[in-house]
């Protein structure tokens, strides 16, 4: 690392104790930036990356709420508002019982130069809180969105910070946070939240929306060494939303995806998972993984253990942060793989990383590959503020140039800065350019 940015990262690191998250994003990123600087003294003299790494306002509040049995509950909530030189704060609402501040400003910290390379007018921030979701009744979990919202919504606005949804937050989780939302301000405000149901104001292709985009920019990716997902033998970690639609968009370009995962264990099924089947267990039922199992022969199923035991070229993590460790990444390294494609946030550590850049395989870092989500948050926007709606086939024909934007713009910020196929430095580059330029335009802000 430069050592000029190293000192300033290190005054980070000092500034906010116990992070480890957002100390791991914080690092990732200036271990990119030493060119830059050589390039823009301007920045180093505005001290841009000093105000970058301090969120502009940082909201932590009680969220109480009483269970089914009439107990009162007592969560924590969320919202930090990181940068907003190109726009509203934009980002997600995670409900899990892992989250805390470190999480949440490591989520926001990236959401700033992903949202940067959508192209789209917004900033970065994220939030949540540590409840979880798992388990509960639907009317424990209106409860819980509601008294969420009451603190929330003094916070948030279409021209100001717009959530959307993450781990734990669907389109439930959504309607019940929007329909509080309105209740309390008197207001239709369809543009303060993303996500929505498509009846009221949702876009077409949200849903799919990250795992669509996730694929798209890693057949980008191989496009450039004359291959595609046609044929590849792929293994995708998580079953959720981002997972699911990832499936799908990969087995539509043609590869064969044999294994996924949830928090109990793995699925392998050789001839190919079956989407409906995963759709009908995991989001209708709410079940696991195992159901699967017993449902469709010749599966089979492995509790606990790592999806990454299973060998393929094309790996596509989409749970969670930090899931594929330096010991996996190169065992999969061994075995053929020639590829990942990040549809979570930092699910890769750094000595994963490492690993798969030095072997000179294709990585495409959450930042970049996981950005359609955002993306098509933002174009539900756009629809709500022309009052418009959209077809499923132009808004995932505007989802596909924006992936393949982002992924020409990773690319050739690495060529230019020296470090061909360096998609890691291509996002961290160029995301951080745009962002930097807007707040020194913007002045001391």
């Amino acid at each position: 690392m430069d050592a000029r940015l190293e000192a300033i990262r290190n005054t980070v690191l000092a500034r906010n104790p116990g992070e480890d998250e957002f100390h791991q994003a914080v690092t990732e990123v200036f271990e990119s930036l030493g060119p830059v600087h050589d390039r823009h003294p301007e920045f180093l003299e505005g001290a841009v990356l000093e105000r970058l790494c301090e969120p502009e306002r940082q909201i932590i509040f009680r969220v109480p709420w009483t269970d089914d049995a009439g107990r009162v509950q007592i969560n924590r909530g969320f919202r930090v508002e990181f940068n907003s030189a190109l726009g509203p704060y934009k980002g997600g609402l995670r409900f899990h019982p892992s989250v805390y501040l470190g999480i949440v400003k490591f989520l926001g910290f990236e959401q700033i130069f992903k949202n940067a390379l959508t192209g789209m007018p917004i900033g970065g921030g994220k939030g949540g809180a540590d409840f979880d979701p798992r388990g509960r009744s639907d009317a424990e979990i209106m409860r819980f969105c509601q008294s969420f919202m009451t603190e929330l919504y003094r916070h948030i606005g279409e021209y100001t910070d717009v959530p959307a949804g993450d781990i734990g937050v669907g389109g439930r989780e959504i309607g019940y946070l929007f329909g509080q939302y309105k209740r309390i301000t008197n207001r239709y405000e369809s543009g303060v939240l993303t996500g929505k149901g498509i009846s009221w104001g949702g876009s077409l292709v949200r849903p799919e929306a990250t795992g669509y985009g996730t694929v798209i920019f890693t057949e980008e990716m191989l496009k450039t060494r004359g291959q595609s997902f046609d044929g590849q033998r792929v293994v995708v970690s998580g079953s959720g939303n981002v997972a699911i639609n990832a499936i799908a968009k990969a087995q539509s370009l043609g590869a064969v995806v044999v294994a996924c995962s949830d928090s109990s264990g793995y699925i392998v099924d050789e001839a190919g998972l079956n989407v409906a089947l995963l759709r009908q267990i995991k989001e209708v039922e709410r079940g696991r993984l195992k159901d699967y199992a017993v449902r469709r022969s010749a599966v089979a199923y492995v509790e606990g253990g790592s999806v990454w035991d299973v060998d393929a070229t094309v790996a596509l993590p989409c749970a969670t942060q930090n899931e594929l460790g330096g010991e996996a990444a190169a065992r999969l390294v061994r075995n053929g793989l020639i590829a990942v494609g990040e549809g979570a946030n930092m699910p890769s550590t750094r000595h994963a990383i490492a690993v798969f850049q030095d072997a000179g395989l294709l990585f495409g870092p959450g930042k970049a590959a996981n950005a359609g989500g955002v993306a098509t948050s933002a174009l539900e926007m756009q629809q709500n503020a022309t009052r418009d709606s959209w077809s499923f086939e132009y808004t995932e024909q505007r989802l596909t140039e924006i992936m393949v934007g982002i992924h020409r713009r990773c690319e050739t910020t690495a060529d230019e800065y020296g470090a061909p196929g360096n998609y890691v430095l291509g996002a961290n580059v160029a995301g951080f350019v745009k962002v930097a330029d807007a707040m020194l335009a913007q002045g001391l802000i």
